[in-house]
């Protein structure tokens, strides 16, 4: 079953075309790796998908109800959500009202709220940090942050943009591990990420742009020994 549907969907700057005529769909219940060379749209992709940027042509479906043109905050009500490339918390304030303020899209009152973001510390890990001011988090603690404050929206998908970068080796592992537990609480995920001992340990399919156009789509294994694939982006064959 598809949870969102994009159809050949273009975006334009000007004359260029940093997204044209991609299609594919996401399932419900699965994590969808999408990857690329630098500049091959996949970001730009994500921000026409969550409501940033509306399509120059083509359509978005979230559910089966087009989405297309409507704005984060609408998209978001109706159970997207995505991180950011460039983590940006609310500085000045602590880690647990990072997360309060995410679950304001849906708690009724402040208890209500105070709940939800520490459930959601607890599972992303950061609940021993719920009182420290977010701009002192170190960056893999930051990330995490990022994923907590989507996942207190309570979304059905959540997208995720290089959440991974920069993390060290340990960092990495533990970071894997709670996109696991977020698969397994039933969220769907799709996942921006150049590192490729994630993408092709945690994702079901992938699908490849280049250029802004899609290159390839199918499973890791798939993914991972396509000639073209190899050319355009990986330099070598991977496995799963």
């Amino acid at each position: 079953m598809s949870l969102l549907e994009v159809r050949k969907v273009s975006r334009f700057f000007g004359g260029l075309a940093a997204v044209k005529d991609v299609s594919f769909e996401v399932r419900k219940g699965e994590i969808l790796g999408l990857i690329g060379p630098n500049g091959a749209g996949k970001t730009t992709l994500f921000n026409v998908v969550n409501g940033f940027y509306p399509p120059s042509r083509g359509e978005v479906l979230f559910r089966g109800e087009r989405i297309s043109g409507l704005k984060p905050h609408q998209i978001c009500q109706r159970g997207m959500a995505r991180t950011f490339q460039v983590v940006k918390p609310l500085q000045r304030m602590s880690v647990m009202d990072n997360v309060v303020a995410s679950a304001f899209l849906r708690a009724k009152d402040r208890s209500e709220a105070d709940a939800v973001a520490a459930e959601t510390l607890a599972f992303a890990g950061l609940y021993n940090d719920r009182d420290v001011i977010s701009k002192g988090l170190p960056l893999g603690k930051r990330k995490r942050l990022e994923i907590a404050r989507a996942l207190a929206t309570q979304p059905e998908l959540l997208l995720l943009d290089e959440s991974f970068a920069g993390l060290n080796p340990s960092e990495l592992d533990e970071s894997i591990g709670i996109i696991r537990k977020i698969k397994d609480r039933g969220i769907t995920i799709m996942i921006i990420e150049h590192h490729m001992k994630v993408i092709m340990s945690i994702s079901d399919r992938i699908v490849v742009l280049s250029y802004g156009e899609k290159l390839a789509e199918g499973t890791p294994q798939e993914i991972g020994r396509n000639p073209l694939v190899i050319e355009a982006y990986l330099g070598e064959a991977q496995s799963a």
